[in-house]
């Protein structure tokens, strides 16, 4: 079966390989870094030279980021903490940073001041962040517990009442507050869920790392069971030992396959994709979750009720097409700054599906902000969530917030 215009969309939105990667970010952030040397020299001791060398230490942590997406290192929790993690601040400081600069530049030139105005301009943004970064760090602890309601008239009567608590997002590793983790875990217990689907990137990049989810979440249970998909960064991780620790642990993996699901004299069924960033990654076992939509849904009869899970929104108009009842998905953090009311976040100019709910045709698809952070700990809005879906069957299709 040809591949649908949604789906060669997905494939886009695929990941580059490790040296594609390390050529892009030299090009990103090399430019930004010339630009703040250029204004920063005439006014640095040493000049230019000091701005490129406090540069290089800033930048060095990279090293560590791609070998271990090259799956040659397992950096351990205090290299996380004290040299990854300020890797990261800089990295998301950055751009925002050469940002306020050029702007201040430009009111420079006005006052034929231009470098004293671009100075000024990087420093009120770099304040700016920091303050920013004090907030969302406190942020990323504010667990919030939401629940929603969500009506299909297509809904089997058995599964009337039906709680699925959705996790994505939890990116573990050894370098996790343990005392948040076990605060999540808690948050699902208390639920009491009929299911437990946590919708990728269950680690921070590293597959190791998945002894430490195991540690956080191998315990969790409920009737209808725990299920796992694929995330880009499951990929990353190495999806193969990944998916074989997920496994052995008694964690359901579903990657391009589905399976029934009963409750009562009810019957639907469970879908879980693969990812697109597959398409674009070689190593540690990719080619296993490259998305496949038509394999997902090969074993599910026609007209039966059908609920997905996929990392990636960018699936869900190919599973609009196919008549799926519900998708979960996560992936995009609501780029973990957001203004819930005004349904804008930081992912929604790239994203054509960011935050929230969406509804077309008899489809819904619910986008889980994420259950803890990447990279740092910075959450202003999107707080991350433990999301609690009862499902009901009603006389139309919708998506509600209950609490």
């Amino acid at each position: 079966m040809s591949e649908s215009a949604e789906e060669q969309k997905a494939r886009s939105s695929g990941s580059p390989s490790v040296t594609k990667l390390a050529r892009g970010f030299a090009i990103w952030i090399g430019s930004w870094w010339l630009l703040l040397g250029l204004l920063f020299a005439p006014v640095t001791p040493g000049g230019l030279l000091t701005v490129l060398i406090v540069a290089a230490v800033l930048t060095a942590p990279i090293i560590l980021v791609l070998r271990g997406l090259a799956g040659r290192y397992h950096p351990p929790a205090g290299q996380r903490l004290w040299l990854l993690r300020p890797f990261w601040y800089v990295q998301a400081a950055l751009p925002l940073v050469g940002v306020g600069a050029l702007g201040g530049l430009v009111l420079g030139l006005l006052f034929s001041a231009p470098g004293a105005g671009g100075r000024w301009g990087a420093t009120i943004a770099a304040t700016a962040f920091g303050i920013a970064a004090i907030a969302g760090y406190f942020g990323s602890r504010r667990l919030v517990v939401r629940e929603l309601l969500v009506e299909h008239p297509d809904l089997p009567s058995g599964f009337e009442g039906t709680r699925i608590v959705q996790l994505s997002d939890l990116h573990v590793g050894p370098q996790t507050d343990r005392a948040f983790l076990a605060r999540i875990a808690a948050a699902v217990r208390a639920a009491e869920p009929d299911l437990i689907a946590i919708t990728g990137d269950q680690v921070d990049d590293y597959g190791l790392d998945t002894d430490d989810f195991v540690a956080a979440f191998g315990g969790l249970t409920a009737p209808l069971g725990v299920v796992a998909i694929a995330g880009n960064h499951d990929i990353y991780a190495g999806w193969r030992t990944v998916r074989e620790r997920l496994e052995a642990a008694g964690i359901r993996v579903l990657v391009n396959d589905a399976t029934a699901l009963e409750r009562g004299d009810g019957r639907v069924w469970l879908a879980g994709t693969g990812d697109p960033a597959a398409f674009g990654w070689s190593a540690g076992g990719a080619s296993e979750a490259v998305p496949d939509i038509a394999a997902t849904l090969a074993r599910v009869p026609s007209g039966a009720f059908v609920i997905a899970l996929a990392h990636n929104p960018a699936l869900w108009p190919a599973l609009v097409r196919r008549g799926v009842a519900l998708t979960l998905s996560g992936h995009t953090h609501h780029g973990q700054l957001s203004i819930p009311r005004l349904r804008w976040s930081m992912a929604s100019p790239f994203l054509r599906y960011a935050m929230g709910s969406y509804h077309e045709a008899a489809s819904l698809l619910y986008i889980n902000p994420g259950t803890n952070y990447w990279g740092i700990p910075l959450r202003i809005g999107a707080w991350p969530e433990v999301t609690v879906l009862t499902l009901r069957r009603g006389a139309t299709v919708a998506l509600t917030v209950e609490r």
